[in-house]
């Protein structure tokens, strides 16, 4: 019998409160996400926008590699946050993984801001969740 190694995927989590009372979690994976750690941060941005907010940052700054199955989870999560009226944005894309999104034209479908405060900064307000 084979058992394939189980990858996890490091991930921090941050929650800004702006003024209004809109809350934002910001998401930060570090090191792939490809097929083997992919469903985890899926599940997670899926746990996020359920249980505490619509409005999701996802920081890829520590991201070196992202393929098919990580782009297929952050459309997925766009799609969750768009369910419910949220905003999903991405930001800090570390260059190796910039140009996955610019081959795919996925840069043109995700909202992709410079840094983690202009992403912040653009994110909807005045509709608390």
């Amino acid at each position: 019998m084979v058992y394939m190694e189980q990858k996890t995927i490091d991930m921090e989590q941050t929650t800004h409160t702006h003024q209004d009372g809109t809350t934002v979690i910001v998401l930060q994976p570090t090191g792939r996400l490809d097929i083997a750690t992919a469903w985890q941060f899926r599940l997670k941005l899926q746990e996020c926008i359920a249980k505490l907010s619509r409005h999701i940052v996802v920081n890829l700054g520590q991201v070196n590699f992202i393929d098919s199955s990580g782009l297929t989870s952050l459309v997925a999560g766009m799609r969750d946050a768009d369910k419910v009226r949220g905003s999903f944005r991405i930001c800090n894309v570390h260059p190796e993984a910039k140009l996955v999104f610019e081959v795919t034209m996925m840069d043109s479908v995700f909202e992709i801001f410079e840094t983690e405060s202009e992403a912040l900064e653009g994110a909807p307000r005045g509709v608390a969740s």
